[in-house]
């Protein structure tokens, strides 16, 4: 595959604005070195990370991924870790673990990275396959409640339609 210009733009943009936000830094050696860097990446990765540079620059979905960051980490981590923490202290509230069927209905890799990565780095909760076939994650559940182990799509309720809403948004 032939390396486009903009796709290399973009995986540099990209790459640059990770940098900057998880160093934290914005000296005058870090925006050297970051650009420096993300024009490497940019183009040794252009070629296999990206195919259509104008949807990744697309601002409605910068839009649905800054909404889903906000809302996943002050929403739903925050949920999930109290829920642990509560189960953890509190001898009476049952630990059910299952492992339950949880379909999807997303077409790109990023968006099922995007949903299994999100299930897996929320707590109580691991992607343990994925049934590209049948379209499903099999999802190891430590409160798993008996209508989501019967029905997939209770499953996916509970674990995974939030995390699907957005991904379609901002990947498919």
């Amino acid at each position: 595959m032939m390396r486009s210009p903009l796709n290399i733009l973009v995986i540099a943009i990209l790459v640059f604005t990770v940098y900057i936000v998880y160093t934290g830094s914005a000296t005058l050696y870090d925006l050297i070195t970051g650009a420096v860097v993300a024009i490497v990446v940019g183009i040794l990765f252009s070629s296999i990370t990206i195919t259509n540079a104008l949807k990744a620059l697309n601002p409605r979905r910068w839009f649905y991924l800054v909404a889903y960051a906000l809302r996943y980490f002050i929403v739903d981590e925050t949920r999930a870790h109290v829920d642990v923490i509560r189960r953890i202290l509190d001898p009476k509230l049952p630990v059910s673990p299952a492992i339950v069927k949880v379909p999807y209905d997303v077409e790109t890799d990023y968006a099922k990275t995007a949903i299994a990565c999100s299930i897996t780095n929320t707590p109580g909760t691991v992607v343990v396959d994925i049934d590209e076939d049948q379209k499903v994650f099999y999802v190891h559940w430590i409160g798993a409640v008996d209508e989501a182990i019967k029905d997939p799509q209770a499953a996916r309720r509970h674990i995974s339609e939030v995390f699907e809403i957005y991904s379609k948004k901002i990947f498919d």
